[in-house]
């Protein structure tokens, strides 16, 4: 596998607001490679949630260009980049994003229906990404009668089981006591160990430091540092 896996060539987004241009991100550049464990740090405002949403294909940079596996996601029509989003790119929310009326096996299942497989082709494999969260006891349960350690555990299971490339988690403990955050960030670095998908986090939150093996902070849109965290080797 080759090991580049993204690369940030000069980024920079620019958002109209009213009638002035404010600048989200400036010129960012970064590599980041296959397996990463790794967050975007910084105070809000300084262009993290921004340049994850670039990441996953959700926005496109105003200048520079963003490039997975050598291909440059700005070359991409609507729909290739749907098809980039579906195939390679697996979402983690701060609040979740479950479907409601759905039971935890249903919201698993859910991206894979969406790619064109049929049920009982991967229920086997919704199963097994069920188990590895530790929900197989709640599959038929509803979001509404989880807790939210349990609700962000069926997220991190419906981002998992298309066996993306990516994994990016927006402020996923943000909503979490200490001890349900620690029980996340334990399970999603067991999770990148074993299917060596890059996961990448944006958050505040310090705990996550402790966990990541790389460390991007940002301010006013700008990287100040970037280091390794020898603490969070898996």
């Amino acid at each position: 596998m080759d090991k580049k896996l993204i690369v940030l060539n000069e980024v920079s987004k620019v958002f109209k607001v009213g009638e002035e241009n404010f600048t989200a991100l400036h010129e960012v550049s970064l590599e980041i490679d296959s397996g990463a464990f790794m967050s975007f740090v910084g105070p809000s405002g300084s262009g993290k949630t921004t340049l994850l949403n670039l990441i996953g294909g959700l926005d496109v940079p105003t200048t520079g260009n963003i490039f997975f596996k050598e291909r440059g996601l700005s070359s991409m029509s609507r729909e290739q980049m749907a098809e980039y989003r579906r195939e390679n790119i697996g979402f983690i929310f701060q609040t979740y994003n479950l479907l409601p009326v759905y039971s935890v096996y249903e919201n698993v299942l859910f991206p894979l229906l969406l790619n064109g497989d049929k049920e009982k082709d991967v229920r086997d494999r919704v199963m097994e990404i069920v188990a590895k969260v530790g929900l197989t006891d709640q599959l038929k349960k509803r979001p509404a009668q989880l807790s939210g350690g349990q609700c962000q555990r069926v997220a991190i299971a419906r981002a998992l089981v298309k066996d993306p490339l990516v994994i990016l988690a927006d402020e996923p403990t943000a909503n979490l006591d200490t001890e349900n955050s620690l029980q996340i960030l334990e399970l999603m670095r067991q999770l990148n160990r074993q299917y060596q998908a890059a996961v990448i986090f944006s958050t505040h939150d310090e705990k996550v430091t402790r966990y990541v093996r790389r460390e991007v902070k940002l301010e006013d849109g700008r990287i100040v540092s970037d280091k390794n965290n020898v603490n969070g080797t898996a």
